[in-house]
């Protein structure tokens, strides 16, 4: 899946699982004390520096509480914000306001952390690299954070196990490479084909085989580089395993086509966001 595109029924139907899990059984109690209907002016506003994503979750939380408060965006989706920053203004009753605040801070602060994280990876490297997430997401949230990584510049991996083969270390110690690969050949329909090594040994024995993409796992700059070099005109080539901001650029270097990075999808940070009356 190269790209994702939210919908708004999709976004209205998770949110509507997180007001629930905030407010089942008795609402609010806490908000439902302010009785009066007073109309408030609400800024949110950037604590830091990130990627802001996430606003259509936050303004779709509101609506849902109540569809008269009116949720002005500030900034666009996916652009670069600063400390202090006001991203958008929220107008309503204020006990209602504060029955969304909590769920919309927390769709923000999530999709940001992971678009932020991902733009960082992304500003250290060639363009001719892609930064790519993977599988390790959290259950049920994969969409958010595929579509997070995708405004952080990042590049979407395969979403799930049918969307191409990826022949990895456990099926080869359960197999024969050579086997799996050209078995993924001969039935692959149309779906890319990327063969997951962890030493040149097992790359000499597959190259001439007809598959798309080479996946170099958890080796060395000097191994990596050697890899690239004799795959590069036959395969696409990606490096996964432990990548970090400060290991990042050096793995670039080696000439490789893509890396895939756990870490932006599965352990971010949030990004500190507020509501200020």
């Amino acid at each position: 899946m190269s790209q994702i595109k939210l919908s708004n029924y999709y976004i209205k139907n998770i949110v509507k699982l997180a007001l629930n899990e905030d407010l089942y059984p008795s609402g609010d109690i806490t908000s439902n004390l302010v009785k009066n209907s007073k109309i408030i002016k609400v800024k949110l506003i950037s604590n830091q520096q990130a990627v802001v994503a996430g606003l259509e979750f936050a303004k779709q939380t509101f609506k849902l509480i109540d569809s008269k408060i009116r949720f002005i965006i500030k900034k666009k989706e996916g652009s670069l914000i600063n400390k202090n920053d006001i991203v958008a203004t929220i107008e309503g009753k204020a006990e209602n306001i504060l029955i969304g605040e909590r769920v919309a801070l927390n769709f923000m602060s999530y999709i940001s952390g992971i678009a932020t994280k991902t733009n960082q990876f992304v500003k250290l490297i060639n363009k001719k690299c892609k930064i790519c997430c993977t599988r390790k997401t959290i259950p049920t949230l994969r969409v958010i954070q595929k579509y997070a990584v995708k405004l952080g510049g990042g590049t979407n991996h395969r979403f799930n196990l049918s969307d191409e083969f990826l022949i990895k270390d456990n099926h080869i110690a359960s197999s024969d490479i050579k086997t799996l690969v050209s078995l993924a050949v001969k039935n692959k329909k149309g779906r890319k084909i990327t063969v997951e090594v962890d030493n040149l040994n097992q790359l000499k024995q597959i190259m001439g085989l007809k598959f798309n993409t080479v996946l170099f796992d958890n080796m060395n700059n000097k191994t990596l580089k050697a890899g690239v070099k004799i795959a590069k005109k036959y395969y696409e080539t990606e490096a996964s395993g432990n990548v970090t901001l400060k290991s990042v650029k050096k793995i670039a270097a080696t000439g490789v086509n893509r890396i895939s990075i756990g870490s932006i999808t599965h352990s971010v940070p949030a990004i500190d966001f507020k509501l200020e009356i």
